[in-house]
């Protein structure tokens, strides 16, 4: 079976050897508005793609992981449903969270990959071997990104970055196959 995704061979070579992802939450996991209920809650909308291809990943060995400047029950129940254990909520300065994620990991900054839309994710995106923005994302991220999706965030750009990183570590075609059975 030959996907119908196609990378570039360049692309690809630079998403290869990706152990951990990082994944920002407003604007990446979401469409970065914030809806608030009568009570003061927040509301949030996530895309199934999005939450499949997060799923893939895990079970291609590459952990996903969520650094968020923002927390809210919405969003720990739908990583709880993903399976994501790897989480930092409320947190304003990612790069220590994400570095103390690496030492837990075993691993180091050239394994990662980071997914952001705004300033507060350059940090990560500026270390990391393969940074990734949806195509909404603040001009500065575009332009220190490896990979802009086509799809903005919470609508479907994580699911992209996901089978970029599946063909890229050769499990893309394996899992796909296992879907069709």
């Amino acid at each position: 079976m030959s996907p119908a995704l196609n990378f570039s061979p360049e692309l690809l070579l630079q998403a290869q050897g990706i152990r951990v992802v990082f994944f920002d939450v407003d604007g990446v996991l979401t469409d970065g508005g914030l809806y608030f209920s009568e009570h003061g809650e927040t509301i949030k909308r996530f895309n199934t793609l999005d939450g499949h291809g997060l799923k893939l990943l895990q079970r291609a060995g590459i952990t996903p992981a969520v650094i968020t400047g923002r927390d809210s029950q919405a969003l720990r129940v739908r990583l709880a449903a993903l399976g994501i254990a790897h989480a930092h909520f409320g947190t304003e300065d990612k790069r220590p969270a994400a570095e103390l994620t690496l030492k837990a990991l075993g691993l180091d900054w050239s394994q990662a990959a980071a997914m952001g839309d705004d300033w507060p994710d350059l940090a990560m995106l500026t270390r990391c071997a393969f940074a990734c923005a949806p195509a909404n994302a603040q001009a500065e991220l575009l332009t220190h990104a490896h990979y802009v999706t086509k799809r903005q965030g919470g609508d479907g750009a994580v699911r992209e970055l996901c089978d970029l990183l599946l063909v890229a570590s050769g499990r893309y075609v394996d899992l796909l196959q296992e879907a069709m059975r």
